[in-house]
């Protein structure tokens, strides 16, 4: 048997093995990463969207289908209006204040495209008088 004279000499050809087996941990790391982010941004322009709606259904004399408009409109080009599910907006009185309360139930991705989890987010604004 043949004693390599220097380490260097042991570990030749390691490079391209660690590169196969780190690059698909690396890519499942990657995915995960975009995944979340894009849940968190179709969360945050929901919360948005049904804010901005609430308070357009809260001005008097507005109805709540001029605050659905506002949702749809607020959402349209961004990729979170293809996981909207329903939008509702409807008077409430919270507390003995009357106000608008936007309701919109969207779907997102868990894992890609497989599974879904259902999100419900809600807006409120005090109607005026």
């Amino acid at each position: 048997m043949i004693w390599p004279r220097n380490r260097g000499e042991s570990q030749r050809g390691s490079a391209p093995i660690q590169f196969v087996v780190g690059l698909p941990i690396l890519v499942l790391i990657s995915l995960a990463v975009i995944q979340m982010v894009i849940v968190l941004h179709v969360r945050a322009t929901l919360t948005s969207a049904a804010a901005e709606g609430a308070r357009a259904a809260a001005l008097s004399g507005a109805s709540p289908s001029r605050g659905v408009l506002r949702i749809r409109s607020a959402l349209a080009g961004d990729i979170a209006l293809s996981a909207v599910d329903s939008i509702t907006i409807r008077p409430q009185t919270v507390s003995g204040t009357k106000v608008m309360e936007a309701t919109i139930s969207a779907h997102v991705p868990i894992v890609g495209l497989i599974g879904t989890a259902k999100l419900v987010i809600r807006g409120h604004a005090l109607t005026e008088a």
